[in-house]
């Protein structure tokens, strides 16, 4: 029952004055309160402190939340924010995202991981390719690693052009789709992000492999290796930019000097000391399955062409730089194709002159035999140094994919073609939902796949080649617009223009010759991509179309009429009415009969506690029979009744709900209000007010 009203001269001297209070500065000492004392004229002021520092003052009406506001108070909450604290780190707030971004020498690590690895592999790729014609011609990868090597120069070029006119990233989405229209832009943004998901699989699978060529007892267990190193790499990556950055330099740096090293020493020792031919006597250890011919150079070359992906990465992520975005950009392209072309011909070079061939199994690798080869006699020890640095750039060459997937990702969501969660950056200012993707993605495929570096790369390229292809020619297009204002134009357009026939022509090649052995999985998972982006595209204007409430504008136009469901009448039932009925005083108490004694009980109490209503009040009750001992649907029958016959009025539906202290007394209640939310929120028109009532967490007696 409601407790008798309170005399006005006791509740004045119950009541404090506020002055000078402030809801919108939660900062301020604390509102000040004046209090009267029993004796006439006796007064007293004290300032009430706040409870806690979790916001501080920005300016008048504004408020900047501190990090204690994230900070759970109990529970296990506490206990997993604490961890969360633990592997990825303290929060970074917004305001030090200037301070995240790169120096050339990070993001040389950072985005070039994935181009510089390849040459761990791409070798190996042709030899594996051209074997199917016997051994005798092995000999033709040199030839063919020239090919790619010119072909990485246009690339290279064509990309510097890029990054000054681009200064924002976005890469071939963004250049495709400004210059060539939305389609062109979606086809590159998901012949892209097929590829960074392959890359990390590749990459982690082929290092995993190279550590078990030297150390053959680990095959079993290639898979859940593979799994560990990228979850290892997901959780460095949401530490951060910068952070990740940092740890990332070292084996990226450290495999450059061991390959550098392994190319000196491996060359010296070939053509000063051995007197080595240029193309050594391979043994005609494998017999040809088939003829030279063309369709095998070009199953080869386009095999090859893996040591060209991820050269785009640079230009997708011209934001992350350190000013001058630009210049540091295009300096750190040219670093990045000068370093790879020279570690891509040198390895080839000690492929050719030892005369190692590739072994069907993948074990031991290519660069093992040859690291094997060269670290002979007093550098053997060497061999196992290598091979860790190999492993190193393979495993965090996958790092290229991580910065550049997630912030695509958050492209796509900006221009509403993924859902919003990608574009939102998490406590380390990384874009975490991206980061999250892509590692389950990667990790689906190495399973699928059993972690089979050949058969993975066989979807490799095609993707990434597309992109280059997209991307010049929006570049071509660009310059074309900019005709009349651009003095070097002419120039620019044949730059762009080469790059784009080169790599549609190697596109073309790649996606024919690997079609049957993979790549026919990525040219129909492109297509199917593009359809999901238009169609969360399509869900996001018609959300924005239809996202209107049917109630008026106007708080004068706003006619309440409120329902509260009740079981009982208990303090709950009478507080959620209190608030009803503070809001209009047309308000409907409506009770299902499932038990008839505790409907006639209610009957009984309502008609005491009626009482104390004012006669200006149209509060009732309303008793619904069900004789099928149904609780919901009646009550949303009876709403939706309501809600025909009263258009013109904003129905509210107030929840009295019990909050539990434990998950597990979940179990004991029927969850009745939850229910009829959750069917409610389907309604338009209707407003659901929740009053959750809590229970408090006693110790038993």
């Amino acid at each position: 029952m409601e407790p008798p009203a309170k005399q006005p001269s006791e509740d004045a001297k119950s009541k404090p004055k506020l002055l000078g209070e402030d809801d919108f500065d939660l900062s301020l000492p604390g509102a000040v309160e004046e209090r009267r004392g029993s004796v006439l004229g006796n007064m007293r002021v004290r300032i009430v402190r706040p409870r806690n520092l979790e916001f501080r003052r920005v300016a008048a009406g504004e408020l900047e939340a501190t990090e204690a506001t994230a900070v759970p108070k109990h529970g296990w909450q506490r206990a997993t924010y604490l961890a969360k604290r633990v592997l990825i780190g303290v929060p970074i707030a917004t305001t030090m995202a200037e301070n995240e971004r790169l120096s050339k020498f990070k993001a040389l690590a950072m985005l070039s991981s994935d181009a510089i690895s390849s040459v761990a592999f791409a070798s190996e790729a042709i030899l594996i390719n051209l074997v199917a014609a016997g051994s005798l011609h092995l000999g033709l990868t040199l030839p063919i690693s020239l090919v790619i090597i010119v072909l990485l120069a246009i690339v290279a070029i064509s990309y510097r052009q890029t990054i000054p006119a681009y200064p924002n990233g976005g890469g071939s989405y963004t250049v495709a789709r400004e210059n060539l229209g939305t389609l062109p832009g979606l086809v590159a943004a998901a012949a892209l992000m097929i590829d960074y998901v392959l890359n990390v699989s590749v990459c982690v699978a082929a290092g995993v492999h190279n550590i078990i060529s030297a150390i053959p007892g680990l095959a079993p267990y290639v898979v859940p290796i593979d799994i560990a190193l990228v979850v290892l790499v997901t959780l460095l990556n949401l530490r951060g930019m910068r952070e990740s950055g940092t740890i990332f330099a070292l084996p990226t740096y450290f495999f450059v000097v061991s390959a550098t090293l392994l190319i000196v020493i491996g060359l010296i020792k070939a053509y000063v000391f051995l007197h080595q031919p240029l193309i050594g006597q391979f043994t005609p250890t494998v017999q040809a399955i088939e003829p030279l011919s063309i369709f095998v150079i070009l199953r080869s070359f386009a095999t090859g062409c893996a040591a060209m992906t991820g050269v785009e990465a640079i230009s997708n992520g011209v934001p992350i730089f350190r000013k001058p975005e630009t210049r540091n950009a295009a300096i750190t392209l040219t670093w990045m194709a000068v370093i790879l072309g020279t570690l891509f011909l040198g390895i080839t070079l000690l492929a050719m002159t030892y005369a190692v061939q590739a072994e069907p199994s993948g074990n031991p690798t290519v660069i093992a035999k040859i690291a094997m080869h060269v670290f002979s006699g007093p550098l053997s020890f060497m061999v196992p140094v290598f091979l860790l640095s190999v492993l190193g750039i393979l495993t965090l060459s996958a790092e290229t994919s991580y910065a550049d997937f997630p912030r695509l990702a958050s492209l796509l969501a900006r221009d509403r073609f993924l859902p919003n969660q990608f574009s939102f950056r998490g406590d380390r200012l990384a874009f975490s939902v991206g980061i999250i993707v892509l590692a389950v993605l990667a990790s689906l495929l190495l399973i699928i796949f059993n972690g089979n570096t050949n058969a993975l790369i066989n979807l490799f390229a095609v993707g990434v080649f597309i992109a280059f292809t997209l991307s010049q020619a929006g570049m071509v297009m660009h310059w074309w617009h900019l005709r009349g204002q651009q003095r070097a134009w002419r120039r620019s357009i044949i730059i762009n223009g080469l790059g784009a026939v080169t790599t549609g022509v190697v596109a073309l090649v790649i996606a024919a010759m690997k079609f049957l052995e993979g790549a026919w999985i990525v040219v129909v998972l492109i297509p199917l991509l593009v359809l999901l982006f238009l169609a969360i595209h399509r869900h996001y204007q018609r959300f924005e179309r239809e996202r209107t409430f049917d109630i008026p504008v106007r708080p004068q136009d706003i006619h309440h009429r409120l329902i509260v469901p009740i079981d009982r009448l208990d303090r709950a039932a009478i507080q959620s009415l209190a608030y009803a009925r503070s809001i209009t005083t047309h308000v409907t108490a409506v009770h299902v009969v499932i038990d008839v004694d505790k409907a006639d009980t209610l009957r009984e109490d309502w008609d005491r506690w009626q009482q104390h209503i004012g006669s200006d009040e149209e509060t009732h009750l309303l008793i619904i029979d069900s004789p099928y001992r149904s609780l919901d649907r009646p009550l949303l029958a009876y709403i939706d009744t309501i809600h025909e016959r009263h258009p013109q009025d904003t129905l509210t539906i107030v929840l009295p709900e019990f909050v539990v202290a434990h998950w597990w007394e979940y179990l004991l209640h029927n969850q009745t209000a939850f229910r009829l939310k959750a069917a409610l929120l389907f309604r338009p028109g209707i407003v659901v007010v929740s009053l959750p009532q809590h229970m408090r967490a006693k110790p038993l007696a």
